[in-house]
């Protein structure tokens, strides 16, 4: 083939990528006129350029993973969501653990991830000839380079604006010493059935036409690691008038390429999560059920937290996305949830991409690896330590190796942090030899597989029943525990009624609270009753914002099955609270603006707990006939409500007579809920045991009706 008609059929596919060449291939006609001979080589060029772009669409457009939960391949571009990078500035390299530790419980949120700094992919990589994208197992590397190829085959219409043809390659497919990129690339374009495949590939080079996607340099086998960096080196230094974009994973990127910038993917955030959920139930039927939005809901509420953790990584994001299209909503057994996205970083995703597993894993079996894991998890939460050093974690690998009888004394610490580091992304380097697991979730997870394992259920109970951030622990551990659950329950109902025992005054709130519900019509649970009455009387007290928080806490936990009951608990609490607070606020208060602004507010909170306690009075939830005269007393201290410029006593003695009008309704005595700080912890922590317990039932697996039953008979008892 003659070299003028090859630069030509160059120059055709790279600009507009293939769009003079399928609207009739004019440029490439004039070289047929002037070159006739040639019109059957040309012939296979117009029909092999018309092809590459649906064969690279074909080959690296689609998206299948996790073949027992997906049915078929999805186009990259129907859910494909902008990837955010973060720079060199962005990497907290030099951040010692402390400090880690530090940010982490300053920004309140489960994330690890705290770099602020995030730039759009597209936009770096239209600007930048050598590009290395860096992140974890899973968040999106692959996937970002095919992106890459299908907006570069777009031409000017695309977002990078590239006239270059892209050739994806794998890098895992080099696994023998024979190393030549050319020749890759060259067969790229023979499979698409370009002829004169070499000198077509030679010229691309030289005349700077392509755009050259290397992935996943980790995946290369060890054995040819290095001899694969030295080789792209050398192609792109010769080759410097063509782009390339490689990616790795963090772990396994040793020796930074000196012409590329390293930049790494970043978790995904809310918008990104939201956005790649809208993109995902976008079919008809589920624009009609409003799934994308429904779903989204459900990953906000503060019960999927942890679930809604996961979705940071796209990898498990398409779990989720999987598990709630075929189920229509997020399992409740969280524990089998977790337990399964740990599997998939664990073993099916480097199963799915066909990597080679290192000699490692021959006898590093994926049990001995969990049981490892839970280990380092349990040991690093109990000291609540979220962050802990390469040296720190080494040594405890080391020391579970040598502890245990079937851990191959070959193995060594350095070599399996490696390891789980590079292949799964378990372990996360976050700074300078300083680690952390990847997810809050999976560190819980652990932690609570290692609890069952070890049978340490009343240990946890014991020292950690009132501490928050257990909970989700405690959660993963009732699940695990499958039919033997109910024995978590039984011990964290007995651990609360510890709080009765050592608190006469506590003991006195609940009797009340069991006697004034007993026997009430109201179809509901006796301990839901018990619960709301504990909450109005809370609300009654001064300071007892915190008790009144957990109970309202409690009701709403109750009321996860029974919507009803939260009006119920809620409004008559939120009110009497809010009249008492703002009488009280303003006894302390002189500035006349405010004053005025009080009294409108208090006559408002007296108005909403009118309406609460006539409810009250309709459901019969109380067997109290003082409730019913509440609304009319309440009604003639509204009238009453001191004038703005009243002074303090006025405004002091309001407030006593507010509290005493509803602390006669409820008929208690103002000593009852005159409780020290440390009873009202107690309170707290009483209320937390058994909203937490609540709860446990709720993401309990097998636990049996009658066990239940008894345990239930027993809440908020004396």
């Amino acid at each position: 083939m003659r070299l003028d008609m090859l630069e030509s059929s160059i120059s055709g596919i790279a600009v507009s990528l293939f769009d003079q060449l399928c609207k009739g291939g004019s440029y490439i006609v004039e070289q047929v006129d002037q070159a006739r001979q040639k019109v059957r080589d040309t012939e296979e060029i117009l029909k092999a350029s018309k092809n590459y772009q649906q064969k690279y669409e074909t080959r690296h457009g689609q998206m299948k993973i996790m073949p027992g939960l997906m049915k078929e391949a999805i186009p990259l571009t129907s859910i494909y969501t902008a990837v955010k990078l973060l720079d060199k500035h962005s990497i907290r390299q030099f951040a010692s653990r402390d400090e880690l530790e530090k940010l982490y419980r300053d920004q309140g949120k489960r994330r690890f991830q705290t770099a602020d700094r995030r730039h759009d992919g597209i936009t770096i990589a239209k600007e930048q000839q050598y590009l290395m994208v860096l992140g974890s197992p899973g968040v999106g590397k692959s996937t970002f380079l095919r992106k890459l190829g299908l907006e570069a085959l777009k031409g000017q219409q695309g977002q990078l604006k590239r006239q270059q043809i892209p050739v994806f390659i794998e890098l895992k497919t080099f696994r023998n010493n024979t190393i030549d990129l050319k020749t890759v690339i060259a067969n790229e374009f023979k499979i698409c059935g370009f002829p004169d495949t070499q000198a077509f590939t030679d010229l691309s080079l030289k005349q700077g036409k392509l755009f050259i996607l290397l992935d996943g340099l980790d995946e290369v086998p060890a054995n040819n690691v290095n001899q694969v960096i030295e080789h792209i080196e050398a192609f792109a230094i010769q080759h410097n008038e063509n782009t390339f974009v490689a990616s790795c994973r963090t772990a396994a990127y040793r020796s930074s390429f000196q012409q590329f910038l390293d930049v790494t993917i970043a978790d995904f955030d809310d918008g990104q999560i939201e956005q790649f959920i809208q993109r995902w139930f976008n079919s008809q039927l589920d624009t009609e059920a409003d799934t994308a939005n429904r779903y989204w809901e459900l990953l906000q509420h503060p019960n999927n937290k942890a679930a809604k953790e996961l979705a940071q990584t796209p990898l498990l994001l398409t779990f989720l996305c999987l598990i709630y299209e075929r189920e229509q909503r997020l399992p409740n057994k969280r524990s089998t949830l977790y337990g399964r996205a740990l599997n998939i970083l664990l073993s099916e995703w480097s199963a799915q991409k066909r990597l080679e597993q290192g000699p490692i894993y021959e006898d590093f079996n994926p049990e001995l690896e969990k049981d490892l894991l839970s280990k380092i998890a349990y040991t690093s939460f109990e000291e609540d330590q979220l962050f802990f050093s390469k040296q720190d974690i080494t040594d405890r690998i080391t020391k579970y190796l040598a502890d245990t009888l079937d851990a191959p004394r070959h193995l060594d610490g350095p070599a399996i942090l490696q390891t789980i580091e590079i292949q799964q992304g378990i372990l996360v380097q976050r700074a300078t030899d300083t680690y952390s697991f990847s997810h809050l979730t999976l560190q819980e997870y652990l932690t609570a597989m290692y609890i069952v394992n070890n049978q340490l259920v009343s240990e946890l109970v014991s020292q950690h029943l009132t501490k928050e951030r257990w909970r989700e622990v405690f959660l993963l551990v009732v699940g695990l525990l499958g039919r033997q659950g109910s024995e978590l329950l039984d011990i964290i109902d007995q651990q609360a009624r510890t709080v009765i025992n050592d608190h006469p005054n506590i003991r006195s709130l609940v009797q009340w609270a069991n006697h004034i519900t007993k026997e009430s019509p109201y179809e509901c649970e006796s301990f839901a009753k018990t619960a709301i009455a504990i909450a109005i009387a809370c609300a009654s007290a001064i300071d007892s914002d915190r008790a009144s928080d957990r109970a309202s806490n409690l009701a709403k936990a109750i009321a996860i099955t029974r919507a009803r009951d939260i009006r119920i608990a809620a409004a008559p609490t939120t009110a009497s609270l809010t009249a008492i607070a703002i009488a009280r606020a303003r006894s302390i208060d002189n500035d006349r603006k405010k004053a005025q602004v009080i009294v409108k507010a208090c006559s408002r909170a007296i108005d909403k707990a009118i309406d609460s306690i006539n409810y009250l009075n309709k459901i019969q939830l109380f067997n109290k006939d003082s409730l019913q005269e509440l609304p009319s007393q309440l009604l003639i201290l509204k009238i009453q409500i001191p004038q703005p410029e009243a002074d303090f006593a006025e405004w002091v003695s309001y407030a006593n007579e507010l509290e005493d009008t509803f602390l006669n309704a409820l008929g208690l005595r103002f000593e009852s809920i005159s409780l020290s700080a440390e009873e009202w912890n107690g309170l707290n922590n009483y209320l937390h045991a058994h909203e937490l317990l609540l709860r446990c039932k709720q993401a309990s697996i097998g636990i049996s009706r009658t066990a239940w039953e008894t345990i239930e008979k027993r809440l908020l008892t004396i």
